[in-house]
């Protein structure tokens, strides 16, 4: 299936996706020559094969980038849609020139453990800026997509397998030691994408079933601030009709609204979930604290 893109992107939008793609990739750029590369220590994924290359072939890191992410591209233009592969092609592009600019810079550490770390943040940070406008620096996450339709297996499934295979190859082409260094900066270069596409600040989904509902709903909107909203369902053993209260906090709030619940009712029954993404409604309005 094709993606149909709609309407035009006003140019501002443009610009500014073009700003933190171009930015990301300078990030990552400076992670991989600054404190990676240097070190014989990898990334997953396209970046990580091409640094393999670059090292089995003495020849430069961003011809590699560019040339071995072209086939995935051409897949992504055909089945996920213009706008991504556009993007995509634009960081990938930046990335290929940056890492020639960054390359023969001084390597910030020499310690192994350190640029393993710092190198996974940087890196983590510039890739988390890229997927948060829309695009990518990895072909293999194209061909994910397209697999995963016709197999049994998530996008994380596929690309950690791919991922498994290349650092292993690191440890043939580099040494064990430096495919194990390479896997914690996979680790931490995964954990700060995540960090920097969900934020530090949390969010919880809390659904609140109690006796006391309308009092409790009152407690939640005069303490913290939120929004509450009223689901209706019916108990499985009583049969009786319930209001079930739900609400979205951060963090942070989350023990303040157990306690809030828990003073009212203390029978009271809380379900909390893990939120990805919150947008629109109240929910950026600052809390109000007694």
């Amino acid at each position: 299936m094709v993606i149909k893109e709609h309407k035009k992107t006003p140019p501002i939008q443009l610009l500014k996706r073009a700003f933190f793609l171009s930015f990301g990739a300078i990030l990552v750029a400076i992670g991989l020559e600054m404190f990676l590369v240097p070190n014989q220590i990898i990334d997953g994924g396209v970046v990580g094969v091409s640094i393999i290359l670059s090292h089995l072939f003495n020849l430069p890191l961003g011809i590699f980038i560019l040339i071995l992410n072209l086939p995935f591209l051409v897949l992504g233009y055909r089945q996920i849609g213009k706008t991504f592969t556009i993007s995509t092609l634009y960081s990938v592009t930046w990335l290929a020139v940056a890492v020639q600019f960054v390359h023969g810079s001084p390597l910030i550490t020499e310690d192994l453990l350190l640029s393993s770390v710092f190198g996974g943040m940087t890196l983590g940070i510039g890739v988390g800026v890229i997927l948060r406008s829309s695009g990518s620096l990895d072909g293999t996450e194209i061909l994910a997509i397209i697999l995963t339709r016709k197999f049994a297996f998530s996008v994380g499934e596929i690309i950690m397998f791919f991922n498994i295979f290349i650092l292993g190859s690191a440890g043939f082409v580099f040494g064990w030691d430096k495919a194990m260094y390479s896997l914690i900066t996979y680790f931490i270069a995964y954990k700060t994408i995540d960090i920097v596409l969900e934020g530090l600040n949390e969010s919880k989904s809390v659904t609140i079933i109690s006796s006391n509902p309308a009092e409790i709903a009152e407690a939640i909107i005069a303490r913290l601030g939120r929004g509450v909203t009223y689901l209706y369902g019916k108990g499985g053993f009583t049969g009786e009709d319930k209001e079930i209260l739900y609400c979205v906090v951060t963090r942070l709030e989350l023990a303040k609204l157990r306690q809030i619940v828990l003073d009212i009712d203390p029978q009271a029954f809380i379900a909390v979930e893990h939120v990805a993404e919150v947008m629109g409604g109240r929910f950026a309005k600052k809390a109000i604290h007694n």
